[in-house]
């Protein structure tokens, strides 16, 4: 199964509550950091939430 790589790439400072906290549940805490998650479609879901705020890019096992 592929996962994804996903970067946070502009600050949550001024976002809505909402966008902050999914950000954190996908382990974003701090602007340039990356996390690896599984490709499913809760993952895929958090991501369109915030896709202006994150990079996101395929990694193979």
């Amino acid at each position: 199964m592929a996962k994804l790589k996903i970067t946070l790439a502009k600050s949550t400072i001024g976002s809505i509550e909402k966008h902050r906290t999914t950000a954190k549940a996908l382990g974003l805490t701090k602007t340039g950091r990356s996390v690896i998650q599984p490709d499913n479609a809760a993952i895929r879901g958090m991501i369109r939430t915030i896709n202006h705020l994150v990079k996101v890019e395929e990694v193979k096992d």
